[in-house]
């Protein structure tokens, strides 16, 4: 394996013989569409020969109405799918999602996937609600209600395993949240479910801030059966242009996890998405568009914009500007991954975890194909 970072004049027929593989290999593999134009700094993954023999526990997030194709390219590279997103209501009954998943779960299934219902506080507005978090990890009766449900749920639809994703949880309902985690684990394990919590990317036990204050990392790695470090949005939509999953900082969150965590129940969260901002930022006012990486790189095509690499955030940008305001955008590339993948060797995590699925982006995919053995089988 190796990656072609493109220059000035270079084209894809001239990179093909280069390395001696096909331009149609090379196109198919970094998804480069007819008139198979480039843009200079963009990063190209050249398949290798060998495939990769570490084990990798590999899953991502996604929507009921997720592109069918899309979701059918995935699959084959995945372990678990986890579906998003199921609720539930202060007095513990179970929200389904707006759109039908009995679809995915089948997708899933058939390609020896493992589905995972994803349960998450969010409220009517569609944002993370800690009052909802409160009223079930604070009533006994409410809890009982919400597993009961859930298990009836999974039975019925054929989900075979529980993903717990609460953001927002209050400082004061710290132990309790990680007391119903490990609750919840009890029943879903005498079925055969394992139950995996997502944790806010923390870099020490008491950092302060809302996101971070009501999850403890080793009270809550204890109490499921694996967790995902969330290691983005960094840079996220009402925040100022910076990459969305600095290495530097994904670094420092896995270096705290471990010390907390057995390092074979941790995987890492890799985001499958970058942010266009326009410029100036102005805080309370700038929100950033959510793109997807091959449509970043369409961008920097479509306007000339060399794309560069930031070395110390082992992440692609760039600017361009449109209708005369300067934009600014940070993406992910094979580069940024590789450093990701990288990390998972260097120490020793056992998963990767995406946010999300909704675009297809085939390098990525390749690569993970080249360095892991995606372990579809005894996975717990």
């Amino acid at each position: 394996m190796e990656i072609y970072v493109v220059k000035q004049g270079d084209n894809v027929d001239q990179i093909a013989a280069n390395y001696n593989i096909s331009a149609e290999t090379l196109t198919k593999d970094n998804q480069i569409e007819y008139p198979y134009r480039l843009a200079v700094g963009q990063a190209l993954f050249i398949r290798g020969t060998l495939e990769g023999e570490e084990p990798l526990y590999s899953f991502g997030y996604a929507y009921p109405f997720i592109n069918s194709r899309t979701l059918t390219s995935t699959l084959p590279f995945l372990t678990d799918l986890y579906v998003f997103s199921y609720g539930f209501t202060e007095e513990g009954n179970l929200v389904p999602p707006a759109s039908k998943d009995d679809w995915m779960i089948a997708a899933a299934r058939n390609a020896g996937v493992r589905p995972v219902l994803t349960l998450t506080p969010l409220g009517t507005d569609g944002k993370f609600n800690n009052n909802l978090v409160s009223a079930l990890v604070r009533n006994p009766d409410v809890q009982q209600r919400l597993i009961w449900e859930l298990g009836q749920t999974m039975l019925e639809k054929g989900f075979l395993g529980l993903d717990i994703d609460f953001e927002y949880v209050l400082g004061e309902d710290r132990t309790r949240f990680a007391q119903f985690v490990a609750k919840i684990r009890s029943v879903m394990n005498i079925f055969g479910y394992s139950v995996t919590v997502a944790l806010a990317p923390k870099t020490s036990a008491n950092q302060k801030g809302l996101l971070y204050e009501g999850i403890d990392y080793r009270l809550l790695g204890e109490a499921a059966d694996r967790v995902m470090l969330m290691t983005y949005e960094w840079g996220y939509s009402q925040g100022p242009p910076m990459a969305v999953a600095p290495i530097n900082m994904v670094r420092k969150v896995v270096n705290y996890a471990v010390t907390e965590i057995p390092k074979e129940k941790i995987s890492l969260g890799i985001p499958n998405y970058g942010y266009d901002w326009p410029l100036p930022f102005e805080k309370g006012i700038t929100r950033a568009q959510t793109i997807h990486n091959l449509e970043a790189v369409q961008i920097a095509i479509d306007h000339g914009a060399e794309i560069h690499f930031d070395s110390v955030a082992m992440s692609p940008y760039f600017n361009y500007w449109q209708y005369g305001i300067r934009h600014e955008v940070w993406f992910e590339d094979v580069r940024s991954i590789l450093a990701k993948f990288e990390l998972i060797k260097e120490y020793g995590l056992s998963g990767a975890g995406y946010w999300q699925l909704m675009n297809f982006f085939k390098p990525n995919w390749l690569m993970m194909e080249t360095l892991f053995q995606i372990e579809k089988e005894g996975r717990g």
